[in-house]
Order: structure tokens, then sequence, then C-alpha cells
């Protein structure tokens, strides 16, 4: 791949994932709950599941979302319900003082814990159908179609899930630098209505939107 061709690329790309979306709130919220080791669980989740989608656009699944109206309705319907429930835990969760991340928990209930945050990542990355039309538009306009389009994917793909990484990792660690903030139950409601309602929002945005 040529050297201007993949810089142009990376800039493009660090814009597009600075641009805070429903993976990025979600890093923030569960750095914010869960400190920030426990988010990267969350954040790994994030990036796996925009490596899916690329796979998935490159087998043509993108293609068949361009064409297929019902195909696409569909995904979309599924994705905002989930960040609208998502929305709702939020906003209706305890108003307690933020704890220590790590406090009272074991071996087993952490690891349990980092699961259900990578799965939460993991489920709203994919569940937007929107990004895997937007894979199949953005790659082909940096591939060369006279060179080995495997290895050019390749460079695409951990490019994008290096910046990907450092981006959602730095929001999560946002959130858990203003914990210290939320220690009274007022700014604790104050912030699962607020990012609830972003959620919910989110969702609507999702739920209202066109190919």
């Amino acid at each position: 791949m040529d050297f201007a061709v993949w810089l142009t690329y990376l800039g493009v790309i660090t814009a597009l994932i600075l641009f805070p979306g429903p993976v990025a709130l979600l890093c923030m919220h569960h750095g914010l709950r869960h400190g920030r080791r426990r988010a990267l669980a969350t954040v790994v989740g994030g990036a796996l599941a925009s490596l899916a989608l690329m796979a998935l656009s490159s087998l043509g699944l993108g293609a068949i979302l361009a064409t297929s109206e019902t195909a696409f309705v569909v995904l979309k319907a599924v994705g905002a319900a989930y960040l609208v429930y998502l929305g709702i835990q939020a906003w209706r969760a305890p108003a307690e003082p933020m704890a220590s991340p790590e406090a009272n928990m074991d071996v087993t209930s952490g690891i349990r814990s980092r699961r259900r945050l990578f799965s939460k990542g993991f489920t709203v990355g994919i569940s937007n159908p929107k990004d895997l039309l937007f894979f199949g538009a953005l790659f082909p306009s940096f591939i060369d179609l006279g060179q080995p389009q495997w290895s050019q994917f390749v460079i695409l793909a951990l490019t994008w899930l290096a910046v990907d990484l450092a981006t959602m990792t730095a929001y999560a660690s946002v959130g858990s630098t203003v914990s210290r903030w939320f220690g009274t139950p007022r700014r604790v409601r104050l912030f699962n209505r607020t990012t609830g309602g972003l959620f919910m929002a989110a969702g609507g945005a999702l739920a209202t939107s066109h190919r």
C-alpha cells in the first residue's frame, strides 16, 4: 500500500473514530461505573465488533444491506431497540455514590463482570447496520485493485483496530477519571439520566436513519 494513501486513510478514520458514538458513550459510561481496567473489556468488545463488521463487509454482506430494504430495517430495529434498552437500564440505575471499582469483588465476580462488559461492547458495536455499509463504502476508496487486495485489507483493518482501541481506551479513562465527582446521590442520578437519555437518543436516531 502506498504510504501517502495510508496516511490519508489514517487521518480520515482518526477523525471518524474520535467523533463520539454509541460505543464511545458506552466506554465512558463503563469507565465511570466500573473503572478503567474493567472497562477495557468494553473497549475490546467494541473493537472486535468493528473487525467482524469489516469481515462481513468484505464478504459482500454490506452490499446485500445496501440493496435489501427489509434486511436493513430489521437490523436497524434490533440495534435501535438495544440502545434504548441500555438507556432505560442506565436511567433506572440506583442513585448510589460511585464506589471503588474493585471493592468487594472476588476473582470470579471480576471475570463475570468483564464478560458482561465485553458482551455489551460487542453487541452495541455489531448491531448498527450503517457501520456495515460504511465499511463497504470506505475500504474500496483506499484499495488499489492492481495490487494484492487481501494484504491491503489487513493493513486497513489493523490500522482501524489500533486507532479504535486507543481512542475508546481514552474515553474509558476519561470516565474513570471523572468518577470521583459523583460522590452524592444527586450527581449520580444526574449522571444516570444523562447517559440514559443519550443512549435512548442514539437508539431513536438509528431507528429514524436511512441508508
